[in-house]
């Protein structure tokens, strides 16, 4: 990662290509395309792209990612200025925002969560009686390729922005001490919000029905899905103290529990680097219940448990990603003489 600004306009663009190269083959009438009713796991609000076409949206797809490898080669070399230079900016922070929050949906955060599950679960079967395939099928592994794509846009708008600046590199708002202050306050909102849901899956798992009928938490426990939902909000504990790290300084140095780093510096990417993947696909999922809320309706009061708590999704998404840019301005900025 140290010489990401050098490749990650080259990484774009590649990603762009390939996936133009997908965009034609669906065109030309190639299987496997994973968005609108073609999607297994289509339901109405789920994604921002669930009414599209192939015969209309595939040869879009081709263009634009053709489009993109363009783009992506000549913010790697450093090319444009004048007008052109806000073009090419633009154009990256929309494809890292179309890609990474916009079109994804729950099931990035979902299969991200329950990775380890997955694991256990290839031996021991899906509790429900779902088979792997249907949880893992093509349309969720586009989603995880979409984020990525957009995850290297925004790497290449980053670098882009760094190379040709030429202004003040760092804003007020950015100094360290600026930076320590509301960093703090968005470190503490990240962290306090996924407690709303982890508390409702611990009831479940405890036998308490909080915020679900009885007949919904006797489902539950006789599929075995309320262990699913412990394991998620252990998850979130485990993630609510990370959090934590982004302003204590376990979060910069090792602390003595971990002997074999005990008092070195942590790496800044080691905080940053994930932190900024949960953000977005956080803040992704939170969008896409607010979709699905208002296509469906808020849900009914005796099942708030179920929906309620995703829809501060998005604050928790938008608060990470705050308390992130405050960790990585402060341990970034240049030490003082």
């Amino acid at each position: 990662m140290r010489n990401w600004t050098r490749w990650a306009g080259y990484a774009a663009a590649v990603w762009s290509l390939a996936y133009g190269a997908l965009g034609l083959y669906w065109a030309l009438g190639g299987g496997g395309f994973p968005f609108g009713r073609a999607d297994p796991n289509w339901e109405p609000g789920l994604s921002v792209l669930g009414e599209i076409r192939p015969q209309t949206a595939a040869p879009v797809i081709a263009v634009l990612g053709l489009v993109g490898a363009v783009a992506g080669v000549a913010m790697a070399r450093g090319a444009g200025s004048g007008r052109v230079r806000p073009i090419l900016l633009g154009w990256a922070w929309i494809s890292a925002a179309a890609l990474a929050i916009v079109i994804p949906d729950s099931r990035v955060l979902m299969l991200v969560a329950y990775a380890p599950l997955l694991l256990v679960w290839v031996f021991t079967g899906v509790p429900g009686g779902q088979s792997l395939a249907e949880i893992v099928p093509w349309s969720r592994i586009n989603l995880f390729v979409l984020v990525i794509g957009g995850l290297l846009w925004a790497l290449t708008a980053l670098a882009y922005r760094r190379r040709t600046l030429t202004g003040p590199a760092r804003p007020g708002w950015a100094a360290p001490e600026a930076a320590r202050r509301w960093g703090r306050w968005a470190v503490y909102v990240a962290a306090a919000i996924p407690a709303f849901y982890d508390v409702s899956r611990i009831a479940w798992a405890a036998g308490v029905p909080l915020g679900v009928t009885r007949e919904f938490w006797q489902w539950l426990d006789e599929s075995g899905l309320k262990w699913g939902g412990l394991f998620l909000s252990a998850m979130g504990v485990g993630g609510a103290v990370l959090t934590l790290g982004l302003v204590q300084r376990w979060g910069e140095v090792y602390p003595r529990w971990i002997w074999f780093k005990a008092g070195r510096r942590v790496p800044p990417m080691l905080a940053v680097i994930p932190a900024s993947i949960v953000s977005v696909i956080v803040l992704s999922a939170g969008l896409m219940y607010w979709r699905m809320r208002f296509v469906h309706g808020f849900g009914p009061a005796n099942m708030w448990a179920t929906w309620a708590p995703s829809l501060l999704w998005p604050v928790w998404g938008l608060a990470l990603a705050a308390a992130t840019l405050a960790y990585h301005v402060r341990r970034t900025a240049p030490e003082r003489p």
